[in-house]
This record gives C-alpha cells, structure tokens and sequence, in this order.
C-alpha cells in the first residue's frame, strides 16, 4: 500500500502581516476624534501667517539681492537705483514678523469659538 505523505506548509511573516496591516488603515474610514479636530485647528491658526510672511520674506530678500547687484556689480549709473530698490527689500524684510503677527492674530480669533467648544467638550470629558 502506498503512504501518502502529507504536506503542512507554514508561512507567516511578522513584516508581511504589518506591512498589510499599514495599507488596509489608508483604505479604512478613520473617525476623526475631538483632540485631532483641535490639534488640526490649532495648526491652521498660524499656517496661513507662516505661508504669507516666508513668501513675503523670500521674495524681500531677492529685492534686496537685485539692489545689491545694482550697486556693487553694475555701479556705471545703477547705484542710486539700487539702494532704492535695497531699501524696498529691507522693508519687506523687516514687515514679514509684523504680517505674521497678524495674520496669525485674525486666524485665531476666527477660530476661537470653535476651539474653545472643543476644549469644553474634552475638558468635561476628563472629569
């Protein structure tokens, strides 16, 4: 009689496992919990200065760039232009922290209800 030798394969991978575990949670709807909702509103309040006042910034410091080059390289009737336009960078420089300020001051108080309802909610919730 013949034996049939039976077979047992095992494969399990500990890498494999989590590796599918990490691509089915971006297929999942995720429930967006009250403390995510505040952190992402908190961010927003100061996004939009920072967007603003860094380009503002860049742009500002390139003007200052041009104004130099007026000066220093193509001085033959550019010098008093190039200060001029060094002096426009400088201000735009020196009004980036200013329109941060601000911007970030307006993002906040528009946002401010919502975040004090949501820092009731948990805080109630702790108690």
């Amino acid at each position: 009689m013949e034996e049939k030798k039976q077979v047992f394969e095992y494969n399990y991978s500990a890498k494999q496992q989590e590796e599918v575990r990490r691509i089915r949670e971006k297929y999942v709807p995720k429930e967006e919990s009250k403390l995510e909702q505040l952190k992402k509103l908190d961010a927003h309040a100061t996004r939009s200065g920072t967007i603003a006042s860094v380009t503002l910034g860049v742009i500002s410091t390139l003007i200052l760039g041009v104004g130099m080059c007026c000066t220093m390289i193509w001085a033959d009737g550019w010098f008093i232009p190039g200060i001029i336009i060094g002096c426009i960078g400088m201000v735009g420089i020196f009004l980036a922290y200013p329109l941060y300020k601000k911007m970030v001051k307006q993002s906040r108080e528009k946002l401010a209800p919502e975040i004090l309802r949501l820092t009731d909610e948990l805080l109630q919730q702790d108690e």
